[in-house]
This record gives structure tokens, sequence and C-alpha cells, in this order.
């Protein structure tokens, strides 16, 4: 009886918690369809307020590849970095190994809207000021931190034996990395990947100071400027639409990969 009240009472719990969470997902879907006076859709249901949205300034799709592009570079930057950096503190022993590893991890400390000042002027020196490639470079720069992290406690999980049968075979340590140890560990891969994706996709603040060129706006900022109408009333169904738009890839995204993204946080946990 107690089992069956407890398993009863999980199930009404997780139940209430995702009507929780998907309560706002669900009048977000459906105002950005229902008519209202200050918008595009005034009058009956449709699609209204998704017109403006592909029709604003550069377009939707140009934001879209915008956004795209600056999180798939910012994936691959920071996959690259944690790799490497990851791998080097779980297995090479070197002088101030723990210091260096504390320092990384002291950067989550610091708000990142303090570094942006700093980091503007630094893209101007390199050329890559008002671009999506620098863009891409500052927000690896935030990712990097955890995403070392992660790398190492996913490399450390895996039993060193592994290597030392590879080394016995005549593999160096970059083939040992590229054909062995990568394999082993991409559910932390995948975990990494989300993140710095969704990371990257959501991020305003950092795209709205260092990009200044409307074409190259990226789809958090596009809304934020399609919102304001004339007198400084607010689009409501366009910015509705705006944030459908913007939350499907990462609800895809996770849908797809929460097992693998669930298995990397349990890596870490069983090893700790």
């Amino acid at each position: 009886m107690g089992t069956k009240l407890w398993s009863t009472s999980y199930y009404v719990l997780a139940a209430s918690l995702a009507v929780l969470f998907l309560l706002p997902l669900i009048w977000t879907g459906y105002a950005s369809v229902a008519p209202h006076g200050a918008t595009n859709q005034q009058v009956g249901y449709g699609f209204g307020n998704y017109a403006s949205l592909l029709e604003y300034d550069a377009g939707l799709l140009r934001y879209l590849w915008n956004s795209t592009y600056t999180s798939v570079l910012t994936v691959a930057f920071t996959l690259a970095l944690s790799i490497a950096g990851g791998y080097a503190f779980a297995r090479f022993s070197f002088r101030g190994k723990d210091t260096l590893f504390l320092l990384t991890l002291a950067i989550l400390m610091v708000p990142y809207s303090t570094l942006l000042i700093p980091l503007y002027s630094m893209l101007g020196d390199l050329g890559l000021r008002d671009s999506l490639t620098g863009l891409a470079l500052v927000l690896t720069l935030y990712q990097l931190p955890f995403a070392v992290f992660m790398m190492r406690i996913s490399f450390e999980a895996v039993p060193k034996e592994i290597e030392e049968s590879a080394m016995v075979d005549g593999a160096g340590t970059f083939g040992i990395l590229t054909r062995i140890m990568l394999f082993s560990v991409w559910p932390g891969l995948i975990t990494v990947g989300l993140f710095s994706f969704l990371a990257a996709w959501n991020d305003f603040i950092a795209p709205l100071i260092l990009v200044s060129s409307a074409d190259k706006a990226v789809l958090p900022v596009a809304i934020a400027n399609l919102r304001q109408q004339s007198m400084g009333a607010v689009d409501f169904g366009a910015t509705q639409a705006g944030v459908v738009v913007m939350a499907l890839p990462c609800l895809v995204l996770f849908a797809l990969l929460q097992r693998h993204y669930v298995r990397g946080f349990m890596s870490g946990a069983i090893k700790g």
C-alpha cells in the first residue's frame, strides 16, 4: 500500500511539474496565432504574426541563418578546445595542473557582461568586430569552463587500461584520442555540444553589443527590435511568433538528444 501511494504521488507530482513548465509554451503558441487588435492577426486564427516576422527588415531566414551559423561555430570551437583541454587535465601530469583547472572554473564566477567591453576592444584589434565569427569566439569563451570540466570528468571515467592496450599496439597520443577516447565519451560530447548550442542560440547581450550591422543580427536581437512599433507600442503577436520560432529548434534538439544528455551528466556523477 505504501509503495503504491508513493508511486501515485510521484506520478502526480511529475505530471503537475510537466503542466507547470509546458503551460507557458502552450500559451505562447496559442497567442502567436490568436487574433489581437494590435497585431497583424486581427481577425480569426492564422499565421499573420508569422508573416510579419518573415518579412521583417532583412527577413526571418537571414536571422535564422545568422543564429544557426553562430551557434554551430560556437559548438565546433567549444568541442575542439574542450576535448583538448579536458583530455590534458584528465591524463597528463604537469606543474600547476590543479591550480590552472581551478582558475579555469573560476571564470564561471565572473559575470560575462563585465568582460564585453574588453572583448569588444580585442575583437577590434583582431579585425573581428561586427563579425559573426568574432561573436562565436566570445560565446565559446563563456562555454569553455563548463565544457572543459565536463570533458575532464568524461575522460577520467574511461579506464586507463584501454589507453595502455592501444599504446602496446603502437598508437600515439593523438591516435588514442581520436580513434578510441572520443568514441568512449560521446555522451559527454553531446552534452557539451547541446549545452553550447542552446546557450549560443538564446544569447542576447553579447550579440547586442558585439554586432552592430542589421543584416548580421541574430534571432533574439531581431525579435527584440521587431516588437517595438511606432510610439512605443509593443507587437505582442509578432513577439510571440518569434519566441515560438526560437524555441522550436531547442525543443527538437533536446527531445532527440535527451537520453545522451542525461547519460553525459550521469557519467560524471558516477565518477564522482
